[in-house]
């Protein structure tokens, strides 16, 4: 038989246990994300995956609100964020600190996500484009690499938060561990 766990059997680490343990060599970017609920989920599962960082660029709203709360249930307090005007500011910086630069979109030549094999010594920058237009094309430009996820069906694109959630457990769960 199985029996649900409580959250008190699952070992989870307090907020200082989080910021003071190592991260996972990634970070996001969230470029116009519209929606304060993805944003929220965006930090849950940095969270989940112990992503260092999240930069939110333009229109993407910045904690505290309570929209992004409702989703995060109070990630946003452990995983460190930074605001940048645009996401080609934060591509700069995150290049300057010697990140590759991966845009999560459908473009010409890009990687399928089951192929990619990020090497161990690299720091990666992950960006997620806003619900309707996607990865701004002067980022997708000054990006190393763009993955795309597969798709089967009759849609065109996956939500921003379920998007994160996949590329983050494949290459984390697939290729670091």
């Amino acid at each position: 038989m199985f029996r649900k766990l409580k959250n008190s059997e699952l070992g989870r680490l307090s907020v200082q246990q989080y910021r003071d343990a190592a991260k996972e060599p990634f970070v996001l970017v969230l470029d116009n994300v519209r929606s304060q609920h993805n944003i929220g989920s965006a930090f849950r599962t940095c969270d989940a995956f112990r992503i260092g960082r999240i930069c939110l660029c333009g229109i993407s709203a910045t904690p505290p609100t309570p929209e992004i709360h409702k989703a995060a249930l109070g990630a946003e307090f452990s995983v460190d964020w930074v605001h940048f005007d645009t996401a080609l500011e934060a591509v700069a910086a995150l290049r300057a600190e010697n990140y590759t630069i991966v845009s999560v979109e459908q473009a010409e030549h890009a990687t399928q996500l089951q192929d990619f094999r990020p090497e161990a010594s690299r720091r990666y920058a992950f960006v997620f484009g806003n619900e309707v237009n996607g990865v701004a094309q002067e980022v997708v430009d000054a990006s190393d690499l763009c993955l795309e996820i597969p798709q089967y069906g009759t849609k065109h694109s996956l939500n921003v938060s379920v998007s994160i959630g996949i590329v983050l457990w494949n290459t984390i769960l697939n290729n670091f561990r």
